[in-house]
């Protein structure tokens, strides 16, 4: 079987790639903007979403397409860009398209910057003949940078109470090919998070009792939040992305678990509190 990875040179997808070489007995193929740094045994491809004409060759011949969004970030960006791939893969003739979508996605219009995802969610359901959605909480990884950064503030900031499932990048790249692998998710909506889900307060207490350091968590206005973020020199469009971030956590949007991770991967999902001792221990 041939399977394509569509944004096969970002973290994801590196790992997906990495996890299906580890699998062996499929053909792989990385689809890239820049071809030239895929390496053997895995093919690579030129595929660059904001040049749709580069899509058609880039899917050509796969059984399977796992279809990665980019990091755009710009109104309308990531949405157009995901449904010219979508389209290019169903008139590729793809056999099964798998899409990568975010947690707690349901109907919202731009600039929500989780438009995308429900735009290319109904269109992908609507044209493919075959689709599985895989449905990633908040990263882990994520969580670990923001908590380095502000580590010697002693404080990590919200806007209110909130739970978050977070999961790892490999767990959720360990989920996905086990999608691209195996039969029977024809039609399926997979939610890829952790095994708990914890609150600022708890994520907060994990690092300090690794660190050795006073960690906290401290709500804050959203105005004042904004006015910290911008005062530390983020460009406006990174403000908005935190904070609409900040208000999917108190929404609810990532207080979510399952046991997809384990069900598609063939193993238990880390826990944040094993990730932060990684990264905070014998500090």
């Amino acid at each position: 079987m041939r399977i394509g990875i569509s944004g096969a040179s970002g973290q994801l997808g590196a790992s997906t790639v990495a996890e299906l070489v580890r699998r062996g007995g499929h053909e792989v193929v990385g689809i890239t903007r820049s071809p030239e740094r895929v390496t053997a045994p895995v093919e690579g491809r030129l595929g660059d979403y904001d040049r749709p004409e580069t899509l058609a060759a880039a899917y050509e011949g796969l059984d399977r397409l796992l279809l990665i969004p980019s990091s755009e970030m710009g109104p309308g960006r990531r949405a157009s860009q995901s449904l010219a791939a979508i389209d290019a893969a169903v008139a590729a003739g793809v056999g099964h398209i798998v899409l990568m979508s975010s947690a707690g996605t349901r109907a919202a219009e731009e600039p929500d910057i989780y438009a995308s995802y429900w735009a290319a969610e109904q269109r992908l359901i609507r044209t493919a003949p075959r689709w599985t959605i895989l449905r990633m909480n908040y990263y882990a990884e994520s969580f670990l940078q923001e908590a380095q950064m502000s580590l010697a503030g002693g404080v990590l900031t919200g806007l209110g109470e909130n739970r978050v499932a977070f999961v790892s990048r490999e767990d959720v790249a360990a989920a996905a090919a086990g999608v691209l692998t195996s039969e029977g998710h024809a039609g399926a909506i997979y939610n890829a998070t952790g095994p708990e889900s914890l609150t600022g307060a708890e994520r907060a207490a994990l690092v300090a009792e690794a660190s050795g350091q006073p960690f906290s968590f401290l709500m804050l206005p959203e105005a004042v939040l904004r006015q910290g973020l911008e005062g530390a020199g983020l460009p406006g469009a990174i403000v908005g992305t935190i904070l609409s971030i900040q208000e999917k956590f108190v929404q609810g949007g990532f207080d979510i678990v399952t046991g997809d991770v384990e069900r598609l991967a063939g193993r238990k999902p880390r826990a944040l509190r094993e990730l932060v001792a990684g990264a905070f221990g014998g500090r």
